[in-house]
């Protein structure tokens, strides 16, 4: 049986265990500077943790790719000379590069490091891998804007390349991620292929005739204008098969910058997609669907991976994903009741969680963890000092009691129960 990577974001530490522990084979992570994603939330990693990163996935039994992808100026090449040591220190599984200046530097200074080719080099054809593979290239990330059976055509005729595909996360409205819209509407103060987009494709747009200066035309009938740039997120599960089928070696998901719960959410339900698809090729992946409409999404669209990509696959009337369920809190802690309230000698445990949502005495949750997923009450809640509430606010750390449990409470987390249906 063929083995078929997960691969997901590792935008920082936290989130890199959770990914691993909910069922990352692998993920992928950036430092400050040499990256697309420029990380502002939680412990980053940056050159001074970077090997602590790649230790920690090491550990848990992940590999860990670093990501050099940037469109490299000079000064960003003498920066990263100055750095070589520290990412050959950090001994990462793979470099993801776009830059022939950086594959230069990588050959020079770590030549037993393997070479994943970023989608960044818009790779649409079996000749552009072999090219690839003629420059010491081990993997590539082939264009989003391939369908199915072109991937296919791709691997049959460079069978010894390890073909990578995202198979979820938000796309770019730009040809295989290359803009400069960014860079012209912050006068560039942040540019797209530096790690600092401010993502102009999100943004509303109205139409203004050249000669009527000051009267704005609707581009549609939405009242607050048009997302006329704005692409729906990718979300291939229901075509697992026929991808692995086409022979891709790697599926990536898209999102250093989603939250945890993303992350977490995403990870459970492609790895448990992945492994139902290869013990059985017929397995109905709707359920999983499902699921994924769980997480933020701008509505789901296959992209071109079908040969086509049509206006649906647009969201003209909103810019910022909905989720399907609220992500209600995380479990940060264990306790047994009698150390929290100390005047008590009962002897069940008590969780103590991070708020992210407002939860109330007596909602009905669902808690997920890398092996369970169920509905569970909360029958109290006591704040840090033992003191019975009758809700928790958002951000609130508190402790929470329920009428069922998780098994192992390490990274589990907690949403609203079933989906909620977006007008997109």
């Amino acid at each position: 049986m063929r083995n078929i990577e997960l691969l997901m974001p590792a935008g920082n530490l936290e989130k890199l265990k959770y990914a691993v522990k909910y069922g990352a084979d692998a993920v992928y992570l950036g430092v400050v500077d040499f990256s697309l994603r420029a990380m502002r939330k939680g412990e980053i990693i940056t050159l001074e943790n970077l090997k602590s990163a790649v230790d920690l996935a090491h550990k848990l039994g992940a590999k860990a790719y670093l990501t050099l992808n940037i469109f490299a100026f000079n000064s960003d090449i003498k920066h990263l000379e100055q750095c070589m040591e520290i990412l050959k220190d950090a001994n990462p599984d793979a470099v993801l590069v776009s830059d022939f200046g950086i594959l230069r530097l990588l050959k020079k200074y770590m030549p037993d490091t393997e070479i994943h080719v970023s989608t960044q080099t818009n790779i649409l054809n079996y000749e552009c891998v072999k090219f690839w593979q003629d420059m010491g290239a081990t993997r590539v990330v082939l264009a989003r804007e391939l369908s199915i059976p072109e991937i296919a055509e791709i691997k049959r005729q460079v069978p010894g390349m390890e073909v990578e595909c995202f198979i979820h996360g938000s796309q770019c409205v730009s040809f295989s991620g290359r803009c400069l819209l960014s860079d012209y509407f912050t006068n560039g103060e942040r540019k797209a292929n530096s790690g600092n987009c401010s993502q102009p494709c999100r943004w509303s747009y109205k139409l203004v005739e050249e000669t009527r200066p000051g009267q704005y035309y609707e581009i549609n009938q939405d009242e607050h204008g048009s997302h006329i740039l704005s692409p729906k997120d990718l979300c291939l599960v229901k075509h697992l098969k026929d991808m692995i089928d086409a022979g891709v070696d790697s599926f990536k998901v898209e999102g250093r910058t989603k939250s945890l719960y993303y992350v977490s959410a995403v990870a459970k339900t492609y790895r448990a997609a992945i492994d139902e698809i290869l013990k059985d090729p017929n397995a109905d992946m709707e359920k999983y669907f499902i699921e994924l409409k769980k997480v933020g999404n701008r509505g789901y669209t296959t992209g071109f991976a079908l040969g086509e990509n049509k206006p649906d696959s647009y969201s003209y009337d909103i810019s910022k994903g909905l989720a399907g369920a609220d992500f209600l809190f995380e479990f940060r802690d264990k306790k047994k009741y009698s150390d929290v309230v100390f005047d008590s000698d009962r002897a069940y445990d008590v969780y103590f969680v991070k708020v992210k949502n407002k939860v109330l005495l007596n909602d009905e949750v669902e808690i997920i963890t890398p092996d369970e997923q169920f509905v569970a009450k909360i029958v109290e809640i006591l704040d840090e000092k033992g003191i019975s509430q009758d809700l928790a606010n958002t951000n609130a750390d508190v402790y929470l009691r329920f009428d069922r449990a998780p098994v192992d409470s390490e990274v589990a987390l907690a949403r609203t129960i079933g989906v909620k249906e977006h007008v997109y």
